[in-house]
Protein backbone atom coordinates (compact mmCIF):
# COMPACT_ATOMS: atom_id res chain seq x y z
CA UNK A 1 0.00 0.00 0.00
CA UNK A 2 2.99 2.59 0.87
CA UNK A 3 4.50 2.46 -2.93
CA UNK A 4 5.52 5.05 -4.71
CA UNK A 5 2.71 5.09 -7.85
CA UNK A 6 -0.07 4.84 -4.88
CA UNK A 7 0.99 8.33 -3.16
CA UNK A 8 0.92 9.51 -6.47
CA UNK A 9 -2.21 8.19 -8.20
CA UNK A 10 -4.18 9.24 -4.95
CA UNK A 11 -1.54 12.94 -4.37
CA UNK A 12 -3.03 13.98 -7.89
CA UNK A 13 -6.41 13.05 -7.29
CA UNK A 14 -7.09 15.32 -4.11
CA UNK A 15 -5.38 17.68 -5.51
CA UNK A 16 -6.97 17.91 -8.94
CA UNK A 17 -10.50 17.46 -6.90
CA UNK A 18 -9.55 20.49 -4.35
CA UNK A 19 -7.94 22.80 -6.97
CA UNK A 20 -11.45 22.49 -8.96
CA UNK A 21 -13.63 22.88 -5.86
CA UNK A 22 -11.35 26.02 -4.58
CA UNK A 23 -11.39 27.44 -8.13
CA UNK A 24 -15.23 27.48 -7.87
CA UNK A 25 -14.83 29.62 -4.86
CA UNK A 26 -11.88 31.38 -6.17
CA UNK A 27 -9.52 30.25 -3.59
CA UNK A 28 -6.00 30.24 -5.00
CA UNK A 29 -4.36 26.23 -6.02
CA UNK A 30 -1.84 26.81 -3.66
CA UNK A 31 -3.97 26.07 -0.84
CA UNK A 32 -5.18 23.12 -3.08
CA UNK A 33 -1.36 21.69 -2.90
CA UNK A 34 -1.00 22.96 0.67
CA UNK A 35 -3.72 21.08 2.05
CA UNK A 36 -3.40 17.84 -0.12
CA UNK A 37 0.22 18.07 1.22
CA UNK A 38 -1.13 17.71 4.86
CA UNK A 39 -3.75 15.15 4.16
CA UNK A 40 -1.13 12.51 2.54
CA UNK A 41 1.34 12.78 5.07
CA UNK A 42 -0.97 12.35 7.28
CA UNK A 43 -2.21 9.20 5.55
CA UNK A 44 1.66 7.54 4.89
CA UNK A 45 3.03 8.62 8.06
CA UNK A 46 5.09 10.55 6.08
CA UNK A 47 7.69 10.64 9.13
CA UNK A 48 10.44 9.25 7.55
CA UNK A 49 13.22 12.25 6.98
CA UNK A 50 14.32 10.64 3.52
CA UNK A 51 10.65 10.81 2.09
CA UNK A 52 10.58 14.39 3.29
CA UNK A 53 14.03 15.35 1.95
CA UNK A 54 13.30 14.01 -1.23
CA UNK A 55 10.27 16.01 -1.83
CA UNK A 56 11.81 18.73 -0.61
CA UNK A 57 14.27 18.64 -2.97
CA UNK A 58 11.90 18.14 -5.77
CA UNK A 59 10.00 21.25 -3.87
CA UNK A 60 13.40 23.62 -4.36
CA UNK A 61 13.81 22.80 -7.82
CA UNK A 62 10.19 24.50 -8.42
CA UNK A 63 11.64 27.63 -6.57
CA UNK A 64 14.78 27.32 -9.10
CA UNK A 65 13.04 27.46 -12.16
CA UNK A 66 11.00 30.13 -10.83
CA UNK A 67 14.21 31.94 -10.27
CA UNK A 68 15.24 31.15 -13.39
CA UNK A 69 12.42 32.73 -14.83
CA UNK A 70 12.99 36.07 -12.89
CA UNK A 71 16.25 35.77 -14.65
CA UNK A 72 15.07 35.56 -18.10
CA UNK A 73 12.79 39.12 -17.04
CA UNK A 74 15.81 40.92 -15.61
CA UNK A 75 18.69 41.72 -18.23
CA UNK A 76 21.49 43.43 -17.09
CA UNK A 77 20.14 47.09 -18.89
CA UNK A 78 16.75 46.69 -17.02
CA UNK A 79 18.65 45.87 -13.59
CA UNK A 80 20.61 48.56 -14.12
CA UNK A 81 17.88 50.95 -14.12
CA UNK A 82 16.17 49.33 -11.52
CA UNK A 83 19.39 49.75 -9.01
CA UNK A 84 18.00 51.86 -6.67
CA UNK A 85 14.35 49.68 -6.10
CA UNK A 86 16.58 46.30 -5.91
CA UNK A 87 19.78 47.31 -3.75
CA UNK A 88 18.64 50.21 -1.83
CA UNK A 89 15.07 49.34 -1.26
CA UNK A 90 15.80 46.04 -0.99
CA UNK A 91 18.84 46.44 1.74
CA UNK A 92 16.89 49.04 3.52
CA UNK A 93 13.70 46.85 3.74
CA UNK A 94 15.69 43.53 5.14
CA UNK A 95 17.80 45.41 7.52
CA UNK A 96 15.02 47.56 9.23
CA UNK A 97 12.39 44.55 9.13
CA UNK A 98 14.92 41.99 10.84
CA UNK A 99 16.36 44.82 13.24
CA UNK A 100 12.47 45.61 14.09
CA UNK A 101 11.72 41.44 14.35
CA UNK A 102 15.34 40.94 16.52
CA UNK A 103 14.55 43.46 19.34
CA UNK A 104 10.39 41.87 19.58
CA UNK A 105 11.59 38.62 19.41
CA UNK A 106 14.62 38.96 21.95
CA UNK A 107 13.15 41.49 24.26
CA UNK A 108 9.82 41.22 23.93
CA UNK A 109 9.45 36.89 23.87
CA UNK A 110 12.97 36.63 25.25
CA UNK A 111 14.80 34.40 23.14
CA UNK A 112 18.53 33.95 22.71
CA UNK A 113 20.82 36.35 20.24
CA UNK A 114 21.25 33.71 18.18
CA UNK A 115 17.64 32.50 17.75
CA UNK A 116 16.60 35.93 17.44
CA UNK A 117 19.08 36.53 14.63
CA UNK A 118 17.70 33.65 12.74
CA UNK A 119 14.07 34.68 13.58
CA UNK A 120 14.27 37.88 12.71
CA UNK A 121 16.62 37.24 8.97
CA UNK A 122 13.54 34.47 8.21
CA UNK A 123 10.82 36.53 8.54
CA UNK A 124 12.09 39.63 6.86
CA UNK A 125 11.87 37.50 3.61
CA UNK A 126 8.99 37.64 1.74
CA UNK A 127 7.31 34.75 -0.80
CA UNK A 128 8.63 35.25 -4.30
CA UNK A 129 6.83 31.93 -5.34
CA UNK A 130 3.21 33.15 -4.98
CA UNK A 131 3.59 37.17 -5.05
CA UNK A 132 5.62 36.76 -7.86
CA UNK A 133 3.40 34.23 -9.62
CA UNK A 134 0.37 36.89 -9.09
CA UNK A 135 1.98 39.54 -10.47
CA UNK A 136 2.41 37.96 -13.62
CA UNK A 137 -0.96 36.10 -13.61
CA UNK A 138 -2.43 39.19 -12.79
CA UNK A 139 0.05 41.30 -15.04
CA UNK A 140 0.42 44.03 -11.95
CA UNK A 141 3.99 43.37 -12.58
CA UNK A 142 4.08 46.28 -14.68
CA UNK A 143 2.34 48.43 -12.40
CA UNK A 144 4.41 50.84 -9.72
CA UNK A 145 3.60 48.78 -7.01
CA UNK A 146 4.44 45.57 -8.91
CA UNK A 147 8.30 46.76 -9.59
CA UNK A 148 8.64 48.04 -6.56
CA UNK A 149 7.80 44.60 -5.22
CA UNK A 150 9.50 42.68 -7.79
CA UNK A 151 12.61 44.53 -7.15
CA UNK A 152 12.31 44.19 -3.15
CA UNK A 153 11.89 40.53 -3.95
CA UNK A 154 14.95 40.25 -6.37
CA UNK A 155 17.12 41.28 -3.30
CA UNK A 156 15.71 39.32 -0.54
CA UNK A 157 15.79 36.28 -3.10
CA UNK A 158 19.83 37.37 -3.26
CA UNK A 159 19.91 37.75 0.82
CA UNK A 160 19.13 34.29 1.04
CA UNK A 161 23.14 33.59 0.01
CA UNK A 162 24.68 35.20 2.92
CA UNK A 163 21.62 34.36 5.74
CA UNK A 164 22.39 30.37 4.98
CA UNK A 165 26.20 31.69 5.25
CA UNK A 166 26.06 33.38 8.79
CA UNK A 167 24.14 30.36 9.92
CA UNK A 168 26.37 28.04 8.88
CA UNK A 169 29.16 30.59 11.02
CA UNK A 170 27.05 30.38 13.84
CA UNK A 171 27.36 26.60 13.58
CA UNK A 172 30.51 26.45 13.42
CA UNK A 173 32.52 28.44 15.96
CA UNK A 174 36.07 27.24 14.62
CA UNK A 175 35.58 29.59 11.30
CA UNK A 176 36.60 33.56 11.97
CA UNK A 177 34.34 36.09 10.37
CA UNK A 178 37.00 36.47 7.58
CA UNK A 179 37.38 33.23 6.53
CA UNK A 180 33.49 33.19 6.16
CA UNK A 181 33.27 36.38 4.05
CA UNK A 182 37.04 35.95 2.22
CA UNK A 183 35.77 31.77 1.29
CA UNK A 184 32.57 33.31 0.39
CA UNK A 185 34.02 35.91 -1.70
CA UNK A 186 36.03 33.63 -3.69
CA UNK A 187 33.18 31.77 -4.65
CA UNK A 188 31.33 33.96 -5.73
CA UNK A 189 33.75 35.36 -7.74
CA UNK A 190 34.54 32.23 -9.49
CA UNK A 191 30.96 31.64 -10.29
CA UNK A 192 30.18 35.09 -12.08
CA UNK A 193 33.51 35.13 -13.65
CA UNK A 194 32.40 31.31 -14.99
CA UNK A 195 28.94 32.05 -15.68
CA UNK A 196 29.41 35.21 -17.63
CA UNK A 197 32.51 33.98 -19.62
CA UNK A 198 33.02 30.65 -20.65
CA UNK A 199 29.46 29.60 -19.71
CA UNK A 200 27.74 32.46 -21.54
CA UNK A 201 29.47 30.84 -24.58
CA UNK A 202 28.25 27.30 -24.01
CA UNK A 203 24.74 28.51 -23.43
CA UNK A 204 24.71 30.79 -26.49
CA UNK A 205 26.08 27.56 -28.47
CA UNK A 206 23.74 25.16 -26.63
CA UNK A 207 20.68 27.35 -27.84
CA UNK A 208 22.12 27.72 -31.10
CA UNK A 209 22.73 24.40 -31.96
CA UNK A 210 19.44 22.92 -30.70
CA UNK A 211 17.55 25.72 -32.56
CA UNK A 212 19.07 25.06 -35.85
CA UNK A 213 18.49 21.23 -35.68
CA UNK A 214 14.65 22.43 -35.41
CA UNK A 215 14.25 19.24 -32.68
CA UNK A 216 11.38 20.87 -30.09
CA UNK A 217 12.20 18.16 -27.43
CA UNK A 218 16.11 19.22 -28.53
CA UNK A 219 15.80 23.11 -27.22
CA UNK A 220 13.86 21.96 -24.20
CA UNK A 221 16.65 19.72 -23.24
CA UNK A 222 19.31 22.17 -23.91
CA UNK A 223 17.11 24.55 -21.58
CA UNK A 224 17.28 22.06 -18.93
CA UNK A 225 20.69 21.12 -18.86
CA UNK A 226 21.52 24.96 -18.57
CA UNK A 227 19.24 25.35 -15.84
CA UNK A 228 19.99 22.24 -13.61
CA UNK A 229 23.92 22.19 -14.89
CA UNK A 230 23.81 26.65 -13.54
CA UNK A 231 22.33 25.27 -10.09
CA UNK A 232 24.14 22.73 -9.33
CA UNK A 233 27.71 24.94 -10.19
CA UNK A 234 26.30 27.30 -7.57
CA UNK A 235 25.52 25.05 -5.14
CA UNK A 236 28.60 23.09 -5.24
CA UNK A 237 30.33 26.48 -4.66
CA UNK A 238 28.16 26.81 -1.54
CA UNK A 239 25.62 29.03 -2.70
CA UNK A 240 21.83 28.09 -3.30
CA UNK A 241 20.64 26.21 -6.46
CA UNK A 242 18.51 29.26 -7.29
CA UNK A 243 21.55 31.62 -7.55
CA UNK A 244 22.76 29.27 -10.58
CA UNK A 245 19.18 29.47 -12.21
CA UNK A 246 19.22 33.03 -11.90
CA UNK A 247 22.21 34.10 -13.41
CA UNK A 248 21.98 31.75 -16.54
CA UNK A 249 18.28 32.97 -16.70
CA UNK A 250 20.15 36.58 -16.87
CA UNK A 251 22.59 35.79 -19.21
CA UNK A 252 19.57 34.45 -21.91
CA UNK A 253 17.81 36.95 -21.34
CA UNK A 254 20.05 38.72 -23.09
CA UNK A 255 19.82 36.47 -26.22
CA UNK A 256 17.24 36.15 -28.59
CA UNK A 257 15.52 32.97 -26.96
CA UNK A 258 14.58 34.25 -24.16
CA UNK A 259 10.76 34.91 -25.24
CA UNK A 260 11.05 31.25 -26.44
CA UNK A 261 12.59 29.90 -23.11
CA UNK A 262 9.97 30.97 -21.20
CA UNK A 263 7.08 29.54 -22.61
CA UNK A 264 9.17 26.27 -22.97
CA UNK A 265 9.69 26.14 -19.44
CA UNK A 266 6.53 27.60 -17.97
CA UNK A 267 4.28 24.18 -17.44
CA UNK A 268 7.26 22.29 -15.78
CA UNK A 269 7.71 25.13 -13.45
CA UNK A 270 4.20 24.87 -12.57
CA UNK A 271 4.48 21.49 -11.90
CA UNK A 272 7.44 21.77 -9.71
CA UNK A 273 6.18 24.83 -7.94
CA UNK A 274 3.31 22.44 -6.54
CA UNK A 275 5.57 20.14 -5.97
CA UNK A 276 6.79 22.80 -3.71
CA UNK A 277 3.64 23.90 -2.20
CA UNK A 278 3.16 19.90 -1.12
CA UNK A 279 6.05 19.32 0.51
CA UNK A 280 5.38 22.72 2.76
CA UNK A 281 1.65 20.23 3.74
CA UNK A 282 3.69 17.82 4.93
CA UNK A 283 5.20 19.99 7.25
CA UNK A 284 2.29 20.82 9.66
CA UNK A 285 1.14 18.68 12.55
CA UNK A 286 -2.45 18.98 12.58
CA UNK A 287 -2.25 18.11 16.72
CA UNK A 288 0.50 20.79 17.73
CA UNK A 289 -0.98 23.43 14.92
CA UNK A 290 -4.13 22.42 16.60
CA UNK A 291 -2.80 22.87 20.44
CA UNK A 292 -0.80 26.35 19.72
CA UNK A 293 -3.38 27.58 16.70
CA UNK A 294 -3.87 30.95 18.72
CA UNK A 295 0.37 31.45 19.31
CA UNK A 296 0.64 30.98 15.78
CA UNK A 297 -1.96 33.57 14.45
CA UNK A 298 -0.38 35.91 16.84
CA UNK A 299 3.02 35.67 15.88
CA UNK A 300 2.04 35.57 12.59
CA UNK A 301 -0.02 39.12 12.89
CA UNK A 302 2.46 40.59 14.62
CA UNK A 303 5.53 40.14 12.21
CA UNK A 304 3.21 40.39 9.42
CA UNK A 305 2.15 43.73 10.94
CA UNK A 306 5.32 45.57 11.68
CA UNK A 307 6.71 44.18 8.05
CA UNK A 308 3.98 46.41 6.94
CA UNK A 309 4.43 49.46 8.23
CA UNK A 310 7.80 49.40 7.60
CA UNK A 311 7.66 48.84 4.25
CA UNK A 312 4.89 51.12 4.02
CA UNK A 313 7.48 53.88 5.10
CA UNK A 314 9.99 53.01 2.82
CA UNK A 315 8.08 53.35 -0.02
CA UNK A 316 6.06 56.28 0.99
CA UNK A 317 9.10 58.44 0.75
CA UNK A 318 8.97 58.62 -2.76
CA UNK A 319 5.51 57.19 -4.12
CA UNK A 320 1.90 57.79 -3.45
CA UNK A 321 0.00 56.33 -0.54
CA UNK A 322 -1.63 54.08 -3.10
CA UNK A 323 1.23 52.21 -4.22
CA UNK A 324 2.72 51.98 -0.65
CA UNK A 325 -0.06 50.20 0.84
CA UNK A 326 -0.48 47.74 -2.21
CA UNK A 327 3.72 47.39 -2.14
CA UNK A 328 3.17 46.19 2.59
CA UNK A 329 0.33 43.96 1.65
CA UNK A 330 1.86 42.16 -0.82
CA UNK A 331 5.21 41.69 1.12
CA UNK A 332 3.95 41.65 4.67
CA UNK A 333 4.15 37.65 4.74
CA UNK A 334 6.76 35.07 5.43
CA UNK A 335 8.28 33.84 2.28
CA UNK A 336 9.43 30.10 1.19
CA UNK A 337 13.17 30.39 2.05
CA UNK A 338 12.56 30.55 5.46
CA UNK A 339 12.15 27.16 5.21
CA UNK A 340 15.18 26.67 4.30
CA UNK A 341 16.84 28.53 6.52
CA UNK A 342 14.86 27.42 9.85
CA UNK A 343 15.96 23.47 8.21
CA UNK A 344 19.70 24.42 8.39
CA UNK A 345 19.12 25.74 11.84
CA UNK A 346 17.69 22.63 13.05
CA UNK A 347 19.73 20.64 11.61
CA UNK A 348 23.14 22.49 12.71
CA UNK A 349 20.89 22.29 16.12
CA UNK A 350 21.09 26.02 16.76
CA UNK A 351 17.33 26.43 17.77
CA UNK A 352 15.34 23.58 19.55
CA UNK A 353 13.17 21.34 17.84
CA UNK A 354 10.23 22.96 19.77
CA UNK A 355 11.08 26.16 18.05
CA UNK A 356 11.75 25.32 14.86
CA UNK A 357 8.38 23.48 14.73
CA UNK A 358 6.73 26.54 16.02
CA UNK A 359 8.66 28.78 13.37
CA UNK A 360 7.65 26.48 10.32
CA UNK A 361 3.83 26.59 11.56
CA UNK A 362 4.12 30.30 11.28
CA UNK A 363 5.38 30.29 8.03
CA UNK A 364 3.05 27.81 6.64
CA UNK A 365 0.26 29.75 8.15
CA UNK A 366 1.65 32.61 6.04
CA UNK A 367 1.77 30.90 3.07
CA UNK A 368 -2.00 29.60 3.24
CA UNK A 369 -3.38 33.43 3.91
CA UNK A 370 -0.99 34.83 1.26
CA UNK A 371 -2.86 33.69 -2.18
CA UNK A 372 -6.00 35.29 0.08
CA UNK A 373 -4.27 39.16 0.63
CA UNK A 374 -2.36 39.22 -2.88
CA UNK A 375 -5.81 38.26 -5.01
CA UNK A 376 -7.53 40.87 -3.14
CA UNK A 377 -5.57 43.33 -3.15
CA UNK A 378 -6.76 46.24 -4.26
CA UNK A 379 -9.78 45.51 -2.09
CA UNK A 380 -7.72 45.36 0.58
CA UNK A 381 -5.84 48.77 -0.15
CA UNK A 382 -9.50 50.44 -0.86
CA UNK A 383 -9.64 50.29 2.91
CA UNK A 384 -6.81 52.57 3.72
CA UNK A 385 -6.77 54.50 0.52
CA UNK A 386 -9.73 55.56 -1.86
CA UNK A 387 -8.41 55.78 -5.88
CA UNK A 388 -9.11 57.34 -9.18
CA UNK A 389 -9.85 54.44 -10.51
CA UNK A 390 -12.00 52.83 -7.79
CA UNK A 391 -14.56 50.95 -10.08
CA UNK A 392 -17.88 52.22 -10.49
CA UNK A 393 -17.02 55.52 -8.22
CA UNK A 394 -16.43 58.03 -11.27
CA UNK A 395 -16.82 61.90 -10.79
CA UNK A 396 -19.08 63.26 -13.52
CA UNK A 397 -16.83 64.35 -16.26
CA UNK A 398 -17.29 68.02 -17.87
CA UNK A 399 -17.33 67.10 -21.69
CA UNK A 400 -19.70 66.97 -24.45
CA UNK A 401 -19.66 65.95 -28.22
CA UNK A 402 -16.92 63.45 -26.95
CA UNK A 403 -15.94 60.10 -27.77
CA UNK A 404 -16.43 57.16 -24.51
CA UNK A 405 -13.88 54.15 -25.62
CA UNK A 406 -15.06 51.20 -23.71
CA UNK A 407 -11.87 48.58 -23.67
CA UNK A 408 -8.33 49.49 -24.10
CA UNK A 409 -6.27 46.82 -25.48
CA UNK A 410 -4.72 46.72 -28.71
CA UNK A 411 -7.26 48.23 -30.67
CA UNK A 412 -8.57 50.26 -27.72
CA UNK A 413 -5.18 51.58 -27.62
CA UNK A 414 -5.06 51.97 -31.62
CA UNK A 415 -8.67 54.26 -31.24
CA UNK A 416 -7.04 56.19 -28.68
CA UNK A 417 -3.69 57.56 -30.66
CA UNK A 418 -6.08 57.95 -33.97
CA UNK A 419 -8.29 60.25 -32.05
CA UNK A 420 -5.86 62.16 -29.70
CA UNK A 421 -3.64 62.85 -33.47
CA UNK A 422 -7.14 64.48 -34.95
CA UNK A 423 -7.65 66.36 -31.50
CA UNK A 424 -10.91 64.25 -30.96
CA UNK A 425 -11.39 64.30 -27.15
CA UNK A 426 -12.17 61.21 -25.76
CA UNK A 427 -12.80 58.99 -22.65
CA UNK A 428 -11.68 55.58 -21.69
CA UNK A 429 -13.66 52.85 -19.59
CA UNK A 430 -12.35 49.73 -18.72
CA UNK A 431 -12.77 46.67 -15.84
CA UNK A 432 -8.94 45.87 -16.42
CA UNK A 433 -7.11 48.05 -14.10
CA UNK A 434 -3.32 47.52 -15.92
CA UNK A 435 -5.21 49.01 -19.32
CA UNK A 436 -6.37 52.08 -17.11
CA UNK A 437 -3.57 52.77 -15.41
CA UNK A 438 -1.46 52.23 -18.85
CA UNK A 439 -4.12 54.73 -20.35
CA UNK A 440 -3.70 56.86 -17.37
CA UNK A 441 0.52 56.90 -18.04
CA UNK A 442 -0.25 58.19 -21.75
CA UNK A 443 -1.80 60.81 -20.08
CA UNK A 444 -5.41 59.84 -21.43
CA UNK A 445 -8.44 60.62 -19.36
CA UNK A 446 -9.39 56.90 -18.25
CA UNK A 447 -11.64 55.16 -15.58
CA UNK A 448 -11.78 51.61 -13.68
CA UNK A 449 -15.46 50.76 -14.22
CA UNK A 450 -18.51 48.67 -16.28
CA UNK A 451 -20.42 50.76 -18.62
CA UNK A 452 -23.27 48.87 -18.18
CA UNK A 453 -23.86 50.21 -14.90
CA UNK A 454 -26.33 53.48 -15.20
CA UNK A 455 -24.22 55.70 -12.79
CA UNK A 456 -21.09 55.01 -14.61
CA UNK A 457 -23.26 55.79 -17.92
CA UNK A 458 -24.26 59.41 -16.12
CA UNK A 459 -20.19 59.93 -14.63
CA UNK A 460 -19.55 59.75 -18.30
CA UNK A 461 -22.34 61.85 -20.05
CA UNK A 462 -23.00 59.22 -22.87
CA UNK A 463 -26.23 60.52 -23.72
CA UNK A 464 -24.09 63.37 -24.74
CA UNK A 465 -21.37 62.03 -26.55
CA UNK A 466 -20.81 61.84 -29.76
CA UNK A 467 -20.24 58.10 -30.30
CA UNK A 468 -19.70 54.93 -28.21
CA UNK A 469 -16.48 52.78 -29.66
CA UNK A 470 -16.73 49.32 -27.87
CA UNK A 471 -13.77 47.53 -28.52
CA UNK A 472 -14.04 45.00 -26.24
CA UNK A 473 -13.92 40.87 -27.38
CA UNK A 474 -16.99 38.90 -25.65
CA UNK A 475 -19.59 39.31 -26.92
CA UNK A 476 -22.05 38.39 -23.78
CA UNK A 477 -20.23 41.16 -22.64
CA UNK A 478 -21.33 43.45 -25.61
CA UNK A 479 -24.74 42.65 -25.79
CA UNK A 480 -25.09 43.84 -21.97
CA UNK A 481 -23.03 46.87 -22.51
CA UNK A 482 -24.93 47.80 -25.79
CA UNK A 483 -28.43 47.24 -24.44
CA UNK A 484 -27.70 49.69 -21.10
CA UNK A 485 -26.41 52.07 -23.58
CA UNK A 486 -29.49 52.33 -25.42
CA UNK A 487 -32.00 51.43 -22.78
CA UNK A 488 -29.90 55.03 -21.31
CA UNK A 489 -29.75 56.74 -24.45
CA UNK A 490 -31.66 55.38 -26.88
CA UNK A 491 -30.03 57.74 -29.49
CA UNK A 492 -26.48 57.16 -28.67
CA UNK A 493 -24.13 56.31 -32.08
CA UNK A 494 -22.91 52.69 -30.65
CA UNK A 495 -20.12 51.19 -33.17
CA UNK A 496 -19.11 48.04 -32.16
CA UNK A 497 -16.11 45.57 -33.13
CA UNK A 498 -17.12 42.18 -34.50
CA UNK A 499 -15.00 39.52 -35.41
CA UNK A 500 -17.38 37.50 -37.55
CA UNK A 501 -20.68 37.41 -39.10
CA UNK A 502 -22.34 35.53 -36.41
CA UNK A 503 -21.48 38.16 -33.58
CA UNK A 504 -23.39 40.82 -35.95
CA UNK A 505 -26.40 38.60 -36.20
CA UNK A 506 -26.35 38.54 -32.54
CA UNK A 507 -26.30 42.08 -32.01
CA UNK A 508 -28.70 42.83 -34.69
CA UNK A 509 -31.68 44.58 -34.60
CA UNK A 510 -30.25 46.20 -30.84
CA UNK A 511 -29.88 49.77 -33.02
CA UNK A 512 -26.34 49.71 -33.07
CA UNK A 513 -25.11 52.40 -34.92
CA UNK A 514 -22.39 50.59 -36.75
CA UNK A 515 -20.43 47.29 -36.93
CA UNK A 516 -16.49 47.26 -37.63
CA UNK A 517 -15.67 43.89 -38.92
CA UNK A 518 -11.66 43.61 -37.86
CA UNK A 519 -11.36 40.79 -40.33
CA UNK A 520 -12.88 42.30 -43.51
CA UNK A 521 -11.64 45.66 -42.24
CA UNK A 522 -7.91 43.91 -42.52
CA UNK A 523 -8.36 42.40 -45.89
CA UNK A 524 -10.08 45.07 -47.31
CA UNK A 525 -6.86 47.43 -46.50
CA UNK A 526 -4.31 44.65 -47.57
CA UNK A 527 -6.20 44.69 -51.24
CA UNK A 528 -5.83 48.08 -51.13
CA UNK A 529 -2.39 48.11 -50.75
CA UNK A 530 -1.82 45.42 -52.89
CA UNK A 531 -3.96 47.38 -55.75
CA UNK A 532 -1.83 50.55 -55.18
CA UNK A 533 1.37 48.82 -55.46
CA UNK A 534 0.25 47.38 -58.30
CA UNK A 535 -1.01 50.35 -60.09
CA UNK A 536 2.58 51.82 -59.57
CA UNK A 537 4.27 48.53 -61.04
CA UNK A 538 1.67 48.94 -64.01
CA UNK A 539 2.67 52.68 -64.46
CA UNK A 540 5.75 51.95 -64.47
CA UNK A 541 5.59 49.48 -66.79
CA UNK A 542 3.81 51.86 -69.15
CA UNK A 543 6.42 54.33 -68.98
CA UNK A 544 9.28 51.75 -69.64
CA UNK A 545 7.66 50.37 -72.71
CA UNK A 546 8.42 52.92 -75.19
CA UNK A 547 11.90 52.90 -74.36
CA UNK A 548 11.75 49.19 -74.28
CA UNK A 549 10.72 49.26 -78.33
CA UNK A 550 13.04 51.56 -79.31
Amino acid sequence: MDSVLLIIFISLAIATVLNIVLKKLSVSHIIGYIITGTIISNIFHFGDSEKLHSLDLIGEFGIVFLMFTIGLELSFNKLKKMKELVFLNGFVQVAGSASLIFAMAHYVFTQTITASVIIALAFSLSSTAIVLSYLKKSKDVVTPYGEKSVAILIFQDLAVIPILLLISFLANSELSVGDVLLNTLLSATLVIVFMFTLGKKIIEWLLHFSTNAKLEELFLGSVLTIVIGASILAHEMGFTYSLGAFIAGMIIAETNFHVKVESDIASYKDILLGAFFFSIGTKIDIGYFYQEFFWVLGVLALAMLVKALFIFALIRRKSNKSDSVKTAIALCQIGEFSFAIFSLALSENIISNELGSFLILVTVLSMIVTPFMVNNIYKLASLFVVEFFESDKITPINEQQHTVICGFAIVGRIVAKELSTKGIRFVIISDNLQHVLLARERGYMAYFGHLDKRPVLESLKVDESASVILTVTNLLKKKIICQAVLDFSPHAKVIVKINSQAEKKALDGMGICAFVHAEHETARLLVKKSLAHRVGADSSSKIEQPNLSN
